[in-house]
Parts: structure tokens; sequence; C-alpha cells
């Protein structure tokens, strides 16, 4: 510190106003206060937007599956026989797919379910079905968009 610097200090302490360092409480409350708002509101966004990925995910699998089933058809000229459809790792904590039944010579249902967080959260879709000839079904019409 030079003699300058020292010299301001001293007449500041004399006149009697002080030097700050750092924050003080209310300052820190409101700080907390704001970054608890921020929190509170974007949240809920994340949920929203994490729900609504994993069900486009999903639906996306389902689509896949179909046409796994459709290029199974075309080599075997039947439904009957094929493998069990599965998903990527990632989904799988979030969605359960399977056949509706059992695949037969001309058709066939997929389905996948929601589970786990998944489940609670989805109040949109529900469970999402597929079936040879493309219908698409949710529990509600616009599920699919």
């Amino acid at each position: 510190m030079g003699a300058l610097q020292r010299s301001r200090l001293m007449e500041r302490r004399r006149r009697g106003s002080s030097v700050s360092a750092g924050f003080t409480l209310m300052e820190l409350m409101i700080t907390v206060a704001v970054v608890a708002i921020l929190a509170a509101i974007a949240l809920p966004s994340y949920e929203f937007a994490m729900v609504r990925s994993r069900r486009t995910a999903a639906q996306g699998c389902l689509t896949e599956q179909a046409q796994f089933m459709e290029r199974f058809y075309t080599t075997n000229m039947t439904y009957t026989g094929a493998p069990a459809p599965s998903c990527s790792s990632d989904l799988n904590p979030h969605y359960a797919i399977g056949f509706v039944g059992t695949p037969n010579g001309t058709g066939y249902v997929l389905q996948i379910v929601p589970q786990g967080r998944q489940a609670v959260a989805e109040t949109k879709c529900g469970t999402m079905t597929i079936d040879q000839t493309g219908l698409k079904t949710g529990a509600t019409t616009d599920c699919w968009k």
C-alpha cells in the first residue's frame, strides 16, 4: 500500500466513514432469495422438458421397432417368430417396450409403457402403441405430434 493510499484511508477513518469489506447479511439474504425464485421457476420447466424428450425418444424407438417388424415380414413373409423389441439402455429405466399379445402371420401390435418417474410425470400420452398398419395410439389424439 502506497503512502497516498494510507493517507486517504486515515482521512476516512478520521471523518467517521469506514471502509466496507464483504457483504452485509441483507445483501446475502436478497441474493439467496433471488436464486431460490429462479430455481423454483427453472426446475418445473426442466422436468417438463425431460418428460417430453423421453416421450419423443420412446416414440422414435416404437417407430424404429415397427420398421424392424416390416423388414422381418419382408424377409420371412410372416410376423411370427419376430424377436422381442428393445430400446436403447438410456430409455429402459423410463419405458418398457413389448408386444401386445403375440405377433401372428398377418399382424402385430407394439406398445411402450411409461414406468418409474416417467409414469408419474407422463400425463399426456401414457401407454403408446403402433400396429402393422401404422396406426398409432396414445391417451390423447395429439400424442404423436
